[in-house]
């Protein structure tokens, strides 16, 4: 029967020009084909019963995988998750510096009870620093140029700088400091302090470390994600203005992202 299936990341990204292999109950290749831009894959008609699944890319770790080609109809393999080469499931120890250009911030805030508005700061900068031993004391350092607020409209990223928002003119920076960080069952949670507007409060996102591994130009990255849930009252961010039967313009709750890419310093 003919099969089919798919390589993907632990993220979820599509991994193209992977070497996708079955063998037979004897061990020998019965098809072999190669993922497209897309990760899918497609090999021909193979002999039913079990067999073996091998996949491979470059930078990852290979991966076989048990499967039974049924005797009628098409053959899916499903999805085939891929870990990067030298992944752990915790940074190596070290200090890395955020790299902006690949790294961003957004947040999203509800628009008239009915949609969303999306913005992202597009000049910041930071410090992860990881120690040897015990990546629990890990520390994290960011701060954002709240002038650099972009949500795709000149006239609502100037009120957003004005007073009645993030008041750029006065407090030009916004700061996120995090002493530690938590392991709770499968996920890690980073208790901080976040500074806005003069007021401090703590924030708790939850992070993900999605890997690390060799770049093309002879450094370490390491890759983050993390999100939280911020409310500009908790800041003095009060400014609303209601419209028809009392919808504020602007929900008072506001979605939080981050990605990072950092990379590590050498001594």
């Amino acid at each position: 029967m003919p099969g089919t299936g798919r390589v993907l990341t632990r993220e979820g990204w599509p991994v193209p020009g992977a070497a996708v292999t079955l063998l037979g109950a004897d061990g020998s290749q019965v098809a072999r084909a190669v993922t497209g831009g897309d990760g899918t894959f497609a090999v021909p008609a193979v002999p039913a019963g079990a067999a073996t699944l091998l996949v491979a890319a470059p930078a990852h770790e290979p991966r076989a995988s048990s499967v039974v080609v049924p005797a009628h109809g098409t053959w899916n393999a499903g999805e085939v998750h891929l870990r990067r080469t030298g992944g752990q499931d915790v940074p190596p120890p070290g200090v890395w510096v955020i790299d902006t250009a690949h790294s961003s911030i957004t947040a999203t805030a509800h628009h008239l009870g009915i949609s969303a508005v999306h913005g992202r700061f597009t000049r910041f900068g930071g410090v992860i620093t990881v120690p040897v031993g015990d990546v629990t004391a890990s520390t994290v350092q960011v701060e954002v140029e709240t002038a650099s607020i972009d949500t795709g409209n000149a006239q609502r990223d100037e009120h957003l700088r004005s007073p009645d928002f993030l008041d750029a003119a006065r407090f030009p920076h916004l700061r996120f400091t995090a002493g530690g960080v938590q392991r709770h069952g499968g996920r890690w949670l980073l208790p901080g302090q976040l500074t806005l507007l003069e007021t401090t409060r703590p924030v708790q996102l939850e992070l993900t470390y999605t890997g690390s591994g060799a770049d093309p130009w002879g450094g370490t990255r390491a890759a983050f994600s993390a999100t939280t849930e911020l409310h500009r009252d908790d800041f003095r961010m009060n400014w609303n203005q209601a419209v028809g039967i009392g919808v504020a313009v602007f929900g008072t709750t506001l979605k939080v992202a981050v990605d990072v890419q950092a990379v590590l310093q050498r001594d």
